[in-house]
């Protein structure tokens, strides 16, 4: 059963940057000044395993009826009546303003659950502020950053509590409940094969990017030459592909402006279109690193790797003009080495050859797309990685800091796109960052997670005594 939530609150604390968040995209218009916002702005939102629509509203501000913030108000109070529940946002780096309790006391009269949102609380600066929103009488305080996504298990959590009804999940058959108990849980993905494959192949100008393509399409639909920087604009060309197994895949595809170094762009119509080609890594779903296999792995190859990695994009090295390359078998081995050893972040990354002019190769690269968008979706489940956990930790346990041991006491993946992970423990802010590639390493190693960066963060508990000596008995 899907759900209405509105997000409440005074001018610029943050309603905007949550509600793109949970749309998953730059929908409404974000700015450090108060008062963007003046419509009540829809969108469907996903958190987790819960879909519902999400309600951006203008900055509650007191005025006469008559005048814009006024009727801005209104849109806000029937956006109120139309929820099933309320997001009341505050600043926690302000605190409580008196405007911020005026309209607590609108929102309790309203009669809708109520989740409070100390917002821009990714600093120890917010934490007087966090403790303040008590006092608005709304419940628990949720410390919590739009921006940078903190707070976001926190908030699934309480849209659960506050409509249980409404996030519950039926099952129409008692048998289809999935069976959860001991940790026995199956891997889930995010994979949607309804939707176009979004791919964007990048590379040096000249790799062979258009030639490519045009050989995927079957046809000359891109503009091709031995001139360098032929392309500019990054052109989406929509399709389907017949796999060996005779289903068919919608695609989009993605060609782009070659990548030089920055120092050495000076024309600003190249500036453009490389900033174009750069917005196309971004939005593509997997990235296709095209190689002249002539002169692979030069200094702008890996930045361009560096780049897809950063952005968190599934990728495909392919080798182009493999046609051109004597004693294939060795060259290909080597190549492979090269890579393992060249892009860490990317081990295991499946590096195909293909000749964009004889077709040699395009079936295998296309596999290969399909495969790493696979892994990229992947969703390991708790019980799975706490199995694997457990060893590891045992064999090579994290290193003591000051006289204490770290402690990592379990792992989860809340998302996948990139696999993203979660550790919790004690002094976790002290892991080595040598100790977390360990822990990327056997991730990677044990759950085939190859070609695809992987994400993690840290979440430590923390100790109520440990300021204790800083405080002055009387």
């Amino acid at each position: 059963m899907t759900f209405t939530l509105a997000i409440i609150g005074r001018p610029n604390v943050g309603k905007s940057t949550l509600f793109n968040r949970l749309v998953g995209k730059k929908l409404a218009l974000v700015d450090d000044q108060p008062g963007v916002t003046r419509d009540r702005r829809e969108g469907a939102a996903k958190l987790a395993d819960l879909d519902f629509t999400i309600v951006d509203t203008a900055g509650l501000e007191e005025s006469d009826p008559d005048t814009l913030t006024g009727r801005m108000r209104a849109q806000t109070e029937a956006a109120i009546g139309l929820a099933d529940a309320v997001l009341f946002m505050i600043d926690a780096r302000v605190g409580v303003t008196p405007t911020d309790q005026h309209f607590a006391q609108l929102v309790r009269r309203a009669g809708k659950p109520i989740i409070l949102l100390a917002n821009k609380a990714e600093s120890k600066a917010s934490d007087s502020g966090v403790h303040d929103a008590w006092s608005l009488g709304l419940g628990d305080p949720i410390a919590f950053s739009a921006e940078h996504g903190l707070g976001i298990n926190e908030l699934y959590d309480a849209l659960r509590e506050a409509l249980p009804e409404q996030t519950e999940v039926h099952y129409d058959d008692e048998e289809e409940a999935p069976r959860l108990t001991l940790g026995l849980e199956e891997d889930g993905t995010e994979l949607d094969l309804t939707k176009p494959l979004n791919i964007a192949v990048v590379g040096r100008p000249n790799a062979g990017k258009s030639t490519l393509l045009n050989r995927i399409l079957g046809e000359d639909r891109l503009l091709v030459g031995p001139e360098a920087g032929i392309t500019r604009d990054s052109i989406g060309v929509e399709f389907e592909w017949t796999r060996p197994d005779h289903t068919t895949r919608k695609m989009k595809m993605f060609d782009t402006a070659g990548l030089r170094r920055r120092a050495n762009i000076t024309d600003k119509v190249e500036k453009l279109a490389a900033g174009d080609a750069i917005r196309a890594v971004k939005f593509a779903e997997v990235v296709v690193v095209l190689l002249d296999a002539t002169i692979p792995f030069e200094k702008q190859d890996l930045t361009i790797v560096d780049l897809v990695s950063r952005e968190g994009r599934a990728l495909v090295i392919g080798l182009n003009k493999w046609d051109l390359i004597p004693n294939q078998n060795a060259k290909l081995k080597e190549l492979r080495e090269e890579a393992d050893r060249l892009l860490p972040q990317v081990r295991g990354v499946a590096v195909v050859p293909v000749s964009g002019l004889t077709g040699a190769g395009v079936e295998k690269l296309m596999e290969a797309i399909f495969k790493v968008h696979e892994i990229w979706n992947t969703r390991i489940s708790t019980g799975r990685l706490n199995r694997w956990l457990e060893p590891v930790i045992e064999k090579t346990p994290p290193p003591a800091v000051s006289g204490f041991r770290i402690k990592i006491r379990y792992m989860t993946q809340p998302k996948a796109r990139p696999p993203y992970f979660v550790i919790f423990g004690n002094q976790l802010d002290a892991l080595p960052t040598s100790y977390e590639r360990y822990l990327i390493n056997g991730l990677r190693e044990t759950f085939g997670l190859n070609g695809v960066p992987i994400r993690i963060s840290k979440k430590g508990s923390k100790n109520p005594f440990h300021d204790a000596k800083k405080r002055k008995i009387w």
